[in-house]
């Protein structure tokens, strides 16, 4: 295979080299950033051999040449450009100087969130187990596992604690990656979000009966008082304040002498940002984050099947904005009040559409006879099955477009159909055929079905697509 020769046609194809700013792959993928990406000849690139597929998210232009050979193609074209050798993360800092304002939020949401996904996978995951062992009727008929075998209630206990401990300290996790991201230093963040949850304060899932019953303690300064409140799973109030923590550390160093700096910006910058936080910006953001979490839960609760459907057809479109990684500060909260909601209804209905994106696809590969787009379809599919839509959409469905549309009415008609049972779920993790261990023990069964269900109405669709669209291409061939 001739490396340089496919690094010289995919350059020509990108309109040349002074149109690339970065360029940088991962195991499959050339990830590049361009100056202008309409100089983009895309007929081109779909007519080469070697290219799998091609799609632009995050400011990035990404190029899907497979394992093994990405990485020699990459070298070619770095030769060819001139452009030094680049981390995937230099690449995504630069993609986003391309963004929008509103693609801009979600990438720093994402920043945040992605970095201690997998702690509250850990923690929900093992609360899974803990609802395993402690729910009635799950195997044994009006008794819970505990009930039965009285020896391991300890060991559910103890799960438990396990399963908590990430969400009633995630003000410190999102306090030091918030922080980080902002610009501040993260151990301050992680000591604002350990002030947060200190316990010395009122436990923060208590607040609301201990205000009902006017027994909230507060510090009395000079007549004024402040709320001795905790912040315990909650992420708007420790996000705020991290960028004020963040920028008041900026601030300091730029006025505080050099001599002075160790001692007095940490000094300042945590008292400062936490008088703002107790006074104004918790009580604040607080208040915003119930209503956001109590408005999806009634949001969720009452528009039943139409909205799942509704859901469940706009979550592809979504995905390609790239505003899909906004839900992960949406499902934390959801995930951390437990308690009052259930779980997360996001996860499933992600999953519902993760599988009917991987079965459009694998109607595709059954019918279709381009060599080319079948070689894609094969593997693309069973990566969205497993969770991973990225190939599936860009390198097939949304290239031919009636799998796209059968993927969109699968998903619709599966989340629809788990929203009628209310299936939640109560950690992160792959959004597809492994997410069921993501899945309360209770909604274990309706999302297996729904799963099934996404399948058979994605591929059936697909395929009644396809035919139309070879009838019509008959037509018109004839009246030519």
């Amino acid at each position: 295979m001739k490396y340089d020769q496919i690094a010289k046609e995919i350059l020509e194809a990108l309109g040349g080299k002074d149109n690339i700013s970065a360029a940088a792959h991962c195991a499959t993928r050339l990830r590049l950033v361009l100056n202008d990406e309409s100089k983009i000849n895309q007929e081109a690139l779909d007519k080469m051999d070697d290219v799998k597929g091609t799609f632009s998210t995050g400011g990035q232009f990404q190029i899907i040449l497979g394992s093994g050979t990405v990485n020699k193609v990459y070298q070619e074209l770095t030769k060819l450009t001139g452009l030094q050798e680049m981390s995937t993360k230099d690449v995504k800092d630069a993609g986003a100087k391309n963004l929008n304002p509103i693609q801009r939020l979600v990438k720093l949401l994402s920043d945040i969130f992605v970095p201690i996904i997998p702690a509250i996978v850990a923690g929900g995951l093992l609360m899974g187990i803990n609802n395993v062992l402690t729910a009635k009727d799950l195997f044994i008929e009006g008794k819970s596992l505990i009930d039965a075998y009285p020896e391991i209630a300890d060991l559910a206990a103890l799960i438990n604690t396990f399963a908590n401990a990430a969400f009633v300290f995630l003000p410190i996790l999102i306090g030091f990656s918030a922080t980080q991201r902002f610009g501040g230093n993260p151990y301050l963040g992680a000591t604002l979000g350990m002030l947060m949850v200190h316990p010395d304060l009122l436990n923060g899932w208590g607040y609301g009966s201990a205000l009902a019953n006017g027994e909230i303690p507060v510090w009395s300064i000079f007549g004024f008082e402040i709320e001795k409140v905790g912040y315990q799973g909650t992420v708007l109030p420790v996000l705020a304040s991290s960028f004020i923590l963040a920028k008041t550390e900026q601030f300091l160093r730029k006025y505080i002498p050099s001599a002075l700096d160790n001692l007095l910006t940490p000094l300042l910058t945590i008292f400062i940002t936490g008088i703002l936080t107790f006074t104004a910006v918790g009580p604040i953001t607080r208040s915003a984050g119930n209503l956001l979490t109590d408005g999806l839960v009634w949001l969720y609760d009452t528009t039943g099947l139409i909205g799942g459907a509704l859901f469940g057809l706009v979550y592809a479109p979504i995905v390609i904005t790239g505003m899909h990684h906004s839900f992960i500060a949406v499902e934390t909260q959801l995930l951390a009040e437990f308690a009052k909601t259930g779980g997360s209804f996001i996860f499933p209905v992600a999953a519902m559409s993760n599988v009917a994106q991987g079965a459009a696809t694998l109607a595709v590969f059954m019918i279709i006879n381009d060599k080319k787009i079948k070689g894609i379809a094969s593997a693309a599919g069973i990566s969205a099955l497993l969770g991973i839509t990225e190939p599936s959409m860009f390198g097939v469905n949304l290239k031919l477009r009636y799998p796209f549309i059968g993927a969109i009415t699968g998903a619709a008609v599966s989340a629809a159909f788990i929203t009628i049972f209310k299936v939640k779920a109560v950690a992160l993790g792959a959004a597809g055929l492994p997410g069921i261990i993501s899945i309360r023990p209770d909604s274990i069964a309706p999302y297996v079905i729904g799963m099934v269900i996404s399948f058979i109405v994605a591929f059936v669709t697909t395929i009644i697509l396809a035919k139309r669209a070879a009838k019509k291409e008959q037509a018109a061939e004839k009246a030519s």
